[in-house]
């Protein structure tokens, strides 16, 4: 139970993730308070709960969470756009909590008043990295072609759909379980792929009428690369989301000059806040008449009380989720 003065958090103990109580956030000139409803697992998540650090983030002590809705309590000075009461989904960092800061302009707000919390949780990572990777990096064209390395976990999942709304003529998307790839087609793809399969690369070939697709979303990486050289179109894009597949691998530096391949690393983790606000409203602008239409959806997986934080990270970590896993903090 919290009072005036504290809160229950997840925070990274000594043995791993566990609740405390601990102080009341209290929001700066930028900051949202916001009272936490919900809240999304990340793969980030995975790997600070783990012990390692993303980024800068990580360490015994540190509060958990970079993804989470709820309503505003409280706003900095300096706060644009944002008042007491309203419902925003947020990223960022110790959300897992019954209350948080954000940054304004890291957030949202929940674009339908019926949207629950649950599902805005599900949301804002999701479309602000799927939105700078394809759109912005990836310079999707009306009727090209794509593939999205690792497609069936939601930000996949939301890749899929974006592509979908930015006009693409043929979706790919891979993944390496068989029930899960077979549910691709429900959320967006044309064509299901196994990225472990040897010959997948002729099945995108074949597909393109030999030339390879216009765009590859990785978020594999490791022992894809060679064969998302092999697979993409002379003169197309890839762009390095994620690397689920190994930090490292071999990488076939004459066939990506003969293909003449644009090859472009994103993460948010050197990102300057200037720069994360010019993504938030990037997406808010192509997105959100979509969103409201309910053109994109996120398809919801198990739903944990924060107190079983250790149950919901190990579901994450057996890697048999569609879609995303959630945290519930108030009813």
């Amino acid at each position: 139970m919290t009072t005036s003065e504290t809160m229950t958090a997840v925070v990274l103990g000594e043995d791993g993730p566990e609740l405390q109580q601990v102080a009341m956030p209290a929001p700066q000139a930028n900051d949202l308070l916001v009272e936490v409803h919900a809240c999304g697992l990340n793969r980030a998540d995975l790997m600070v709960a783990s012990g390692r650090s993303h980024g800068a983030v990580g360490g015994v002590g540190t509060r958990l969470g970079m993804e989470w809705s709820g309503q505003v309590v409280a706003c900095g000075s300096d706060v644009q756009g944002f008042a007491p009461g309203d419902r925003v989904m947020c990223s960022g960092g110790g959300g897992w909590a019954e209350f948080a800061l954000a940054d304004w302009r890291r957030c949202h707000p929940v674009p339908d008043a019926n949207m629950s919390y649950r599902t805005a949780a599900s949301l804002p990572v999701s479309l602000n990295t799927m939105h700078n990777a394809i759109v912005a990096n990836g310079g999707l064209q009306d009727g090209e072609s794509i593939l999205i390395q690792g497609a069936s976990s939601g930000v996949g999942i939301m890749a899929l759909q974006i592509a979908r709304e930015m006009g693409a003529g043929l979706v790919i998307g891979s993944s390496t379980d068989a029930g899960r790839r077979a549910r691709l087609t429900e959320v967006g793809a044309d064509i299901a792929i196994d990225s472990r399969a040897p010959d997948w690369v002729d099945t995108v070939l074949a597909a393109t009428d030999g030339k390879g697709v216009d765009l590859i979303v990785d978020q594999i990486s490791g022992y894809v690369a060679n064969q998302n050289l092999a697979a993409t179109a002379i003169t197309g894009r890839i762009v390095n989301v994620g690397r689920l597949g190994g930090m490292t691998g071999p990488f076939d530096f004459d066939l990506h000059a003969l293909r003449r391949i644009r090859y472009i690393g994103v993460t948010f983790r050197t990102r300057s806040i200037d720069e994360v606000y010019e993504i938030t409203l990037a997406t808010r602008a192509d997105l959100w008449p979509a969103l409201e239409a309910g053109r994109l959806k996120m398809p919801l997986d198990e739903d944990f009380a924060l107190a079983d934080i250790a149950a919901a990270l190990a579901h994450m970590r057996e890697n048999r989720h569609f879609g995303k896993i959630t945290l519930r903090v108030r009813e």
